[in-house]
């Protein structure tokens, strides 16, 4: 349980993305009242953002630019900065706060880790590619909250959340309803997953299990490749995959962004299933059954 008297008031910054938008309208609807943290209250100085954070026992950072645009120089600039900026400005105005809140919840994603090892929650190994190093210094400033008394700490590594109001999951099934589903590169590349209810369920347990704090790895169960997602898609969509894009061509349509397309992480939520959370789309069938309705 959460023990302040201002246990159902959470912040969440970056509600108007996909995941923000369901976890307030979930958080809402389980009795919780959400304070916006739009991209105005983000431009706040940290003693003004301090006063809109007042009274909130958690809070939960979502806030990034979208990495599915065009890496130009330019926009990666702006991925790394959104993210940097917007949690130190965050970390800032809790240490303002005349009551700090207990829970601090701030998202990375599993393009932390490198594309070889299976990796839990304690794994290190991790790549040296633009978007791991940009997790990697996105979850140094989370860590900072630490040494604020009284605030408990919870990353939540984000695999590719599926939903069917939003995210990759309509860009991913479009191509397959039309006939021209394809497997990327040679296929052998993994796909980490999570449907958007377990990310829900995920968020719930973090917030009333006071015992947990640090790294979380948000991912189904299963481990899959591109090949047997495709596979997956084409049976439930009823369409064959009779395509296969190179990873030349990839390249040259996406530019440096096809690395998320090329290559994925092994990852398994072993923290999670130790704790006996109930993953109710453990598998790409049961999500498919779900979005494919």
């Amino acid at each position: 349980m959460l023990n302040s008297k201002n246990s159902n008031k959470i912040a969440i910054s970056g509600v108007t993305g996909f995941i923000g938008r369901k976890l307030k309208s979930f958080l809402q609807h389980n009795g919780f009242e959400v304070v916006s943290l739009t991209r105005r209250v983000l431009g706040y100085s940290p003693d003004k953002l301090a006063n809109e954070l007042e009274g909130c026992e958690s809070i939960i950072n979502l806030a990034g630019a979208s990495i599915g645009k065009r890496w130009t120089d330019n926009y990666k600039k702006e991925i790394l900065d959104s993210r940097i900026e917007l949690t130190q400005k965050i970390v800032a105005a809790m240490r303002l706060m005349e009551c700090k809140p207990g829970l601090f919840i701030s998202a990375s994603a599993v393009g932390i880790y490198d594309s070889f090892e299976v990796h839990d929650e304690f794994s290190t190994n991790y790549s040296n590619d633009f978007l791991s190093k940009v997790c990697q210094k996105w979850e140094r400033e989370a860590y900072s909250a630490q040494s604020i008394e009284g605030v408990r700490l919870c990353i939540v590594r984000l695999g590719v959340v599926l939903g069917s109001e939003g995210g990759a999951f309509t860009e991913l099934v479009k191509p397959f309803k039309l006939g021209l589903g394809a497997v990327l590169g040679d296929g052998h590349q993994v796909f980490p997953f999570i449907h958007i209810k377990d990310v829900l369920s995920g968020m719930w347990y973090l917030l009333k299990r006071e015992a947990s704090g640090g790294i979380y790895n948000f991912v189904a169960p299963q481990m899959i490749s591109n090949k047997e997602l495709c596979d997956a898609i084409a049976i439930k969509t009823k369409k064959s995959v009779k395509l296969k894009v190179s990873e030349w061509l990839l390249k040259k349509l996406v530019g440096e962004g096809a690395v998320m397309l090329l290559s994925g992480q092994k990852v398994i939520p072993d923290r999670m299933l130790k704790d006996d959370f109930h993953f109710a789309y453990p598998n790409i069938e049961s999500v498919l059954d779900d979005l494919l309705k």
